[in-house]
């Protein structure tokens, strides 16, 4: 279904695109009218026309999307509902009523943290996240560094740290085949109090972390997951808060949904080893991949695709607030052009393999939004440039005014937490809609990919590397 998975979006998003023109130009006549004029504080004078779409017209637009918005968010509560309340062990095996009946009655002791690293050719991040974890409020019981086909100091700075090191034997599955390799000699020695991390070795977890995640799994037996909160570091210039202004408005809408989860970051996330066992032991019976491995190594955003894989066996996940991590960010555009055409393009392949399910429809919902995203920003913004290209005046028009500042707000508001630079950056407007057209293109880009059939290699990354996820943002951010 993969290469069919871009084009069925696209078909969808342009054909709802136009059946909103058609609607449009059917049921409202426009008609040119001469501007009025006003002085402006004595001396100017402003051209204005009070022109504004009918009322009708709007309260419909308005009602549309809050019946779409309803019923997405229904039938994704639904579905989470169902999977809650699941008995059946061979569909959704990791149900919380099916976990917490199993456990009932039993204590295991504290929880205790192992921290797996995977890393190629990291010695440069590499310190700085080892740091983060020995300041850790809760210490880790073991760190290990997954190093694989490393030709720098990666593995010589680990042991200098102190730490322990994995090293891979003739692993050719990137991130995911390392992993593999290191839980198939771990999961076996996990027991129910303890927990596996998996974090990217550029990555440095805020102090809490920890202690904050250990005490969400000692508080609810069900569950399965920990995803963390992404931060951008400093730096990287304008095209360094872009990504930064994502990163906030991404973590704003996991508070806003209380934690719930769209992807289980790549950054850092904790994990019981039961639900770790159980995909592995449901890869290739229902759910996709190979038998006996946790992540599925045919999956480019590997991490999106076991967020996924624990949804569908009814695993329970959460973000919390208090789980926040500083990441690195792509210093150039080549850099950035690669991390999300692989992001994109691995979201897409991910909910191509599952198909559409209850508890993939909200990703599919997400690509959808995407798709016709990118119709109607380069849209309004070829018809921003048309319009400038032909008007020998400028005419003001008060209602499209009062919506572009509502936008206005609307951008600043959730970038409000980013501080000064995220605000003065968003209330500029036009530099971050380019920023999201840039984004747009990389879609349909990993849309043709995917309908062409092009082989995905991107090959190992550096320090500055292409981190793995899955929606954005325009449905929001997947890292």
């Amino acid at each position: 279904m993969n290469r069919g998975t871009g084009l069925l979006i696209v078909g969808i998003a342009v054909g709802a695109a136009a059946l909103l023109w058609s609607a449009l130009a059917l049921g409202h006549t426009w008609t040119a009218s001469e501007p009025m004029e006003t002085s402006l504080f004595g001396v100017w004078t402003v051209p204005y026309d009070t022109q504004a779409p009918e009322l009708s017209l709007l309260m419909a637009a308005i009602a549309l999307v809050l019946v779409i918005v309803a019923a997405v968010a229904r039938i994704d509560r639904r579905a989470t509902n169902r999977s809650r309340r699941s008995s059946d062990r061979s569909v959704t095996p990791l149900a919380p009523k099916i976990v917490m009946a199993a456990t009932r009655g039993v204590f295991s002791g504290p929880v205790t943290v192992t921290v797996l690293i995977p890393a190629h050719n990291e010695e440069a991040p590499l310190p700085l996240t080892l740091a983060s974890l020995a300041t850790q409020s809760h210490r880790p019981a073991r760190v290990i560094v997954v190093a694989d086909n490393c030709s720098d100091d990666t593995v010589e700075i680990a042991r200098a740290a102190g730490v322990e090191v994995f090293e891979t034997v003739g692993n050719t599955e990137k991130k995911a085949g390392g992993l593999n390799q290191m839980l198939v000699e771990l999961l076996p020695g996990q027991g129910p109090n303890d927990i596996v991390m998996v974090m990217d070795a550029d990555t440095r977890l805020d102090a809490g972390f920890l202690e904050a995640g250990v005490a969400r799994f000692e508080n609810d037996r069900a569950l399965m997951a920990v995803g963390g909160l992404f931060q951008g570091e400093e730096g990287h210039g304008l095209l360094g808060q872009f990504q930064r202004n994502e990163y906030t408005r991404y973590a704003r809408q996991i508070r806003r949904r209380r934690g719930r989860v769209f992807v289980l970051t790549g950054t850092a996330s904790m994990f019981h080893p039961l639900a770790l066992r159980t995909i592995g032991e449901n890869r290739g019976r229902t759910i996709p991949g190979r038998r006996g491995d946790v992540y599925d190594t045919a999956a480019l955003t590997e991490d999106n695709e076991l967020t996924i894989a624990l949804k569908s066996l009814g695993g329970l996940m959460i973000s919390p607030a208090e789980c926040t991590v500083v990441t690195e960010l792509m210093p150039d555009l080549r850099l950035l052009w690669r991390q999300r055409l692989r992001w994109q393009r691995g979201a897409l392949e991910n909910i191509g393999a599952y198909g559409v399910t209850p508890q993939t429809f909200r990703y599919w919902v997400q690509q959808l939004g995407i798709g016709y995203s990118a119709i109607a920003l380069s849209s309004f913004l070829l018809l921003v440039l048309v319009t400038l290209l032909s008007i020998d005046r400028w005419i003001c028009f008060p209602f499209w005014m009062g919506v572009g500042l509502i936008f206005m707000a609307e951008r600043v508001i959730t970038v409000w937490r980013g501080g000064w630079r995220a605000r003065l950056l968003a209330l500029t407007i036009i530099p971050e809609l380019l920023f999201d057209l840039l984004l747009n293109i990389v879609y349909l880009e990993g849309v043709l990919d995917i309908t062409l059939g092009r082989r995905a290699d991107w090959g190992n990354s550096t320090s500055a590397n292409l981190k793995l996820a899955g929606n954005h943002s325009g449905g929001g951010l997947e890292r």
